[in-house]
């Protein structure tokens, strides 16, 4: 007999995948599979609340920004350097990094929120 950890229904860390059966069994009356929340990087995204939605929402709206901000700087001094200007680095900040910062806000307002929303409005808890 093979060793747990080279069986097919066995992961690194030991947990077990759900066999066919299972699945199967998880399956409503009406033939529709149950449902989990969306995930993204283990972290399920439709059990936060409202506060922890925004919160959320500024955090990425902030990453974007700063990210962005470096990547900029980072090609302007490059620009500056090898073809000899003199762009302003304040450029960075007014022209690339705030509108994609804004931008992210805005649309991880609507994700975060809406996903609150629609878990509210569903009923599920």
């Amino acid at each position: 007999m093979a060793p747990k950890y080279l069986t097919p229904t066995h992961t690194i860390r030991g947990t077990r995948e759900p066999a066919l059966s299972e699945v199967a069994a998880a399956t409503e009356s009406n033939g529709t599979a149950t449902t989990e929340p969306a995930r993204l990087l283990g972290i399920p995204l439709g059990d936060f609340g409202f506060f922890s939605s925004l919160l959320l929402s500024f955090a990425s709206g902030f990453l974007a920004f700063f990210s962005t901000l470096f990547l900029a700087i980072v090609a302007l001094l490059v620009w500056n350097s090898i073809g000899h200007h003199q762009v302003n680095y304040a450029d960075t900040y007014r022209y690339v990094a705030f509108p994609i910062g804004l931008i992210v806000l805005v649309a991880a307002l609507f994700f975060f929120t809406g996903t609150w929303l629609r878990r509210k409005v569903s009923g599920s808890r």
